[in-house]
């Protein structure tokens, strides 16, 4: 038997962006939809004030998630986004503001107790500050940690490094020392080609010699009448290997030194005697046994 929800399997956004868009009013900058979904950009001071709306008007009632984007160029540099689902509609929206270093946003825990831990991480990873969060504290990174690992500019390898020293008996902090470079690996298409210079390729583009390289006179190249004179004599003419002494060498002695052997009389089935035991063997064993 079907059972009949009174919440719709999902929900659609047509018209959605407009309706939410008039709720917000003068807090919101921008209302468009990528990919299917629904984003709105709102002041940064009517931040607390825009999810209330949407919380306790439009039925968005839980906050799922905080995330900041770091846009290194821009005068604000961070992207605060937060993710809201309405239980009620079956429907997720995403609300940002901009934020730099020294402009805090403000908590949005007064709404959401959990959000207290999700502004702490965007804390923790790229520096965000959000006033009105009385525990503001690192959550991912170790004590002590200087800088933000999610900004763009922070080293793939970070600033310092810590181990176990056996010397101290504790974990101790120390500048990153690299063995070799940070490798960077290509994943291009060797048929497509690379969009930069191999090494060796800046010899292609080296115009050819204009006028070859000549001699004034054969004899500077060692070429000549004299020269092919000489051409058909051996080199090693005179040495060891090449003297004819006229005389055939003998044939050399054998190395071995063993008479023939006579060849074997009967057959191999004769030996049938050879192998069966003598009876007498066996009457010096029962005299042993007697003794």
């Amino acid at each position: 038997m079907a059972v009949l929800h009174s919440a719709p399997r999902f929900t659609l956004i047509d018209g959605l962006r407009d309706v939410l868009g008039k709720a917000l009013g003068a807090h919101l900058v921008e209302a468009h939809e990528e990919h299917g979904e629904l984003l709105f950009t709102v002041k940064r001071d009517s931040i607390e004030d825009a999810l209330r709306i949407l919380r306790d008007d439009h039925g968005y009632q839980q906050l799922m998630e905080i995330a900041g984007v770091d846009y290194p160029s821009r005068p604000e540099r961070f992207e605060v986004v937060y993710m809201l689902l309405s239980l009620t509609t079956n429907n997720r929206i995403m609300v940002k503001c901009s934020a730099s270093e020294d402009t805090p946003v403000p908590t949005v825990t007064t709404l959401w107790p959990n959000a207290g831990w999700l502004e702490r991480e965007v804390f923790d990873m790229y520096g965000v500050l959000f006033a009105g969060n009385t525990d503001l504290r690192r959550i991912l990174t170790d004590y002590g940690f200087e800088g933000h690992p999610f900004r763009k500019d922070f080293p793939l390898t970070g600033y310092h490094e810590l181990r176990y020293s056996e010397d101290e008996k504790r974990v101790v902090y120390e500048p990153v020392e690299l063995a070799q470079d940070l490798r960077q690996f290509d994943f291009m298409s060797p048929w497509e080609g690379a969009n930069y210079v191999l090494p060796g390729d800046e010899k292609a583009d080296t115009p050819p010699v204009e006028e070859p390289k000549t001699t004034e006179k054969a004899g500077d190249t060692g070429a000549g009448k004299k020269t092919d004179e000489h051409a058909a004599d051996k080199v090693s003419a005179g040495a060891p290997a090449e003297e004819d002494s006229g005389e055939d060498a003998p044939a050399p002695e054998p190395t071995e030194d063993q008479p023939a052997r006579p060849e074997r009389e009967g057959k191999t089935t004769d030996t049938a005697a050879a192998t069966e035991p003598d009876p007498s063997d066996d009457d010096a064993d029962a005299a042993k046994d007697a003794k």
